[in-house]
């Protein structure tokens, strides 16, 4: 220093921490805040694109392996969005009344493809009687497994579980319910790199950098980048394919490029409403009703990890635990619905849309009610949805890496709760995150490896029921985070505060903060009849 004089000391104001916020700010439209209704359906409809995404990759790896072609896949695609349509407004309406999409989930993949390779389906030649004796079998272990999280969520049972979840135990659940789904981010992108990499780059630009170099009070390319980004890099895809770029290259290459490969609008009819039971009366076998009900209690841990980034992304105050029972027990009921209707696949929160609602900072409910409205418009005209559904996978893969990116670091957002300098929280947040990653990753990798999972029994069941929910990240991470959190010097009160207890007691009951009424009273004065406590 010149003249040897020591730097002057830092004002105090300039040391201070980030203030903690219960309430997401920086949201243009929170969840009972709807934008000016042509916004409102641009933006329903941005919602009703992304979540296209698991519909159609769900169907297009499962119905091959049924016995299916293109036009039954085109039915499961229209009936998967017809359901998630019906959810969804049931969620929004009536469950936690969060701007959450409710679609088909990942989560029972395995356990479908379990009842797939059952023996009792391997004599069968007809390949449409064997697709639709499949359908059934899954639509009896759906309608058994519904009742899961029916009467867990409506008995109360998962409001005295969440009531003991902190802050603290909440950070791996919801931080690896977006981090823990990365292979299906880039690893779907680089199927075709030269469609999937422009797609990730348009994003990024339209959503974060045009925002910053136009200063408008419209917010038009941040809002809308899906849209833009998607719609240029579509066209592009389309010119590469019918320029003759994938002429003469494998078949796995122009199934992921090419945008006329997908046979969904060549198979699917104009006009066609999904009905109840539409294959035929569902059959049961009591073991894949186990197995399924094992996945869905993997996908109600998962939902709730998403329930908690959809209301910080529509700036709601944090759920409270007879709220998120309330809409476990609607999820249940959607479950149900998939099983009635023959989905094919359980449903769970949409955690791409949850992301969405970060991209586009716009949390409003009715939003999302306008989404599940054109999901089912859509499903009903077949053709004109197949056209929205042929948009091809790395495009798909491309928006998943920013979506799931947004989830997880609304877990991480959840530590400015907890104390990061204590040697507990540290303990506890490694260790089950590592632990979150490294189990899964074991029972993968032994799945691929051998063909089949750690656990092999004479009973598939039975092995589904333990490698299924050893193989979800969200899972385990908040299992051990749950159990560490609860029972590591629980009573003691500079524990409660460095777990972030102190912040979310206000929120344990719904009456004791007035904003729980304003964001997640049901509508038509139905809490006099269902009052929430």
């Amino acid at each position: 220093m010149a003249g040897g004089q020591a730097a002057p000391p830092p004002k105090q104001e300039e040391l201070q921490p980030h203030p903690s916020k219960d309430q997401l700010p920086s949201i243009f439209y929170c969840i009972t805040s709807p934008p000016p209704w042509p916004e409102a359906i641009l933006l329903g409809f941005q919602h009703y694109l992304v979540m296209l995404g698991t519909t159609v990759l769900i169907p297009a790896s499962l119905v091959p392996q049924m016995g299916g072609g293109n036009e039954e896949k085109a039915k499961m695609i229209q009936t998967i969005l017809f359901v998630a349509g019906l959810n969804t407004l049931f969620q929004t309406f009536f469950g936690t009344r969060l701007p959450a999409v409710i679609g088909a989930s990942y989560t029972y993949v395995p356990t479908t493809i379990s009842i797939i390779l059952a023996g009792r389906y391997s004599d069968i030649l007809n390949p449409h009687e064997k697709f639709e004796k499949i359908m059934r079998g899954t639509q009896g272990a759906l309608i058994v497994a519904s009742t899961l999280q029916i009467v867990v969520g409506f008995s109360g049972l998962w409001r005295n579980v969440a009531r003991f979840l902190s802050p603290l135990s909440a950070v791996p659940l919801v931080a690896l319910s977006g981090f823990g789904l990365y292979e299906f981010g880039f690893p779907v992108l680089a199927k075709c790199v030269e469609i999937g990499l422009p797609q990730l780059i348009m994003l990024i630009i339209f959503s974060q950098y045009i925002p910053h170099l136009i200063h408008g009070e419209r917010h038009v390319f941040g809002r809308f980048a899906v849209i833009f980004s998607v719609a240029i890099v579509w066209i592009y895809a389309h010119l590469l394919t019918v320029g003759g770029a994938y002429k003469n290259t494998g078949p796995r290459t122009q199934l992921s490029c090419r945008t006329d490969h997908s046979g969904i609008i060549g198979a699917a009819p104009w006009i066609r409403v999904p009905y109840p039971f539409q294959w035929g009366a569902p059959t049961f076998d009591a073991g894949e009703a186990f197995a399924m009900m094992a996945a869905s209690f993997v996908a109600l841990v998962e939902s709730t990890g998403a329930f908690i980034a959809v209301s910080r992304y529509a700036s709601a105050t944090p759920l409270p635990p007879s709220i998120l029972s309330r809409g476990v027990g609607w999820q249940g009921v959607g479950i149900l619905f998939s099983g009635i209707f023959g989905t094919g696949i359980g449903s769970s929160v949409s955690v791409e849309n949850a992301g969405l609602l970060a991209l586009t900072r716009v949390g409003s409910r009715r939003v999302v009610q306008i989404s599940a409205g054109f999901m089912i418009f859509f499903s009903i005209l077949g053709k004109f949805g197949a056209v929205f559904a042929s948009i091809p996978s790395p495009i798909i893969g491309a928006l998943y890496c920013l979506f799931f990116a947004y989830v997880g670091s609304a877990g991480l957002g959840l530590l400015q709760f907890c104390n990061l300098n204590s040697f507990r929280t540290m303990f506890v947040l490694g260790f089950s995150i590592y632990m979150g990653l490294s189990i899964p990753q074991y029972f993968n990798e032994y799945t691929v490896v051998k063909g089949y999972g750690p656990v092999h029994t004479g009973q598939r069941w039975f092995n589904d029921m333990i490698n299924v929910p050893f193989s979800s990240k969200a899972f385990v991470a908040s299992m051990l985070a749950f159990v560490l959190d609860t029972t590591l010097h629980r009573k003691d009160n500079q524990t409660r505060k460095d777990r972030g207890m102190h912040w979310w007691d206000r929120f344990r009951s719904f009456k004791t903060d007035t904003r729980s009424e304003e964001f997640y009273s049901l509508p038509f004065n139905l809490n006099k009849f269902f009052p929430s406590v």
